[in-house]
């Protein structure tokens, strides 16, 4: 059970597939469900958001630069933390959670040149830094891009 599962209990919420304002005997008549007077009980009710004339919050608060919605957040692991895997051995992104290298890999991993690796390391990653790969590939291990 997590937070993407939750459903209300069966039966708790109520059908909103009925026609209102059509006489008593439907249990909806008169107000139609709208109660008596008031802004709300009259057509063309405000949108969400508005305040009554006040400046509205989504606009009182500051903004501030620009956000790319494409944007993809990469993780970046340094060619020194690869050492810890053993000679000839395969490392992909789920090699690299499982050891805990790695929590959450987003959108990608990218293997950057900062430290040094001893051991020869078949390496699959999102992306390499041209340092990470010439030190991979001068011990005699090999990069390739998933």
């Amino acid at each position: 059970m997590d937070l993407s599962n939750l459903r209300p209990a069966k039966g708790s919420v109520k059908s909103d597939n009925f026609r209102r304002g059509r006489g008593h005997g439907s249990g909806n008549g008169k107000t139609a469900g709208k109660g008596h007077k008031g802004q709300k009980a009259r057509s063309g009710a405000p949108r969400p958001g508005f305040e009554g004339g006040q400046m509205p919050l989504y606009r009182r608060i500051p903004k501030r630069g620009f956000t790319n919605r494409n944007h993809l957040e990469i993780i970046g692991i340094n060619v020194g933390v690869l050492d810890r895997f053993d000679d000839g051995a395969e490392v992909t992104v789920n090699t690299l959670i499982e050891t805990g290298i790695v929590k959450n890999p987003k959108d990608g991993v990218k293997i950057l040149g900062n430290g040094e690796i001893k051991k020869k390391l078949t390496v699959k990653a999102n992306a390499f830094s041209a340092s990470a790969k010439e030190k991979i590939e001068a011990v005699g291990g090999t990069c390739e891009v998933i």
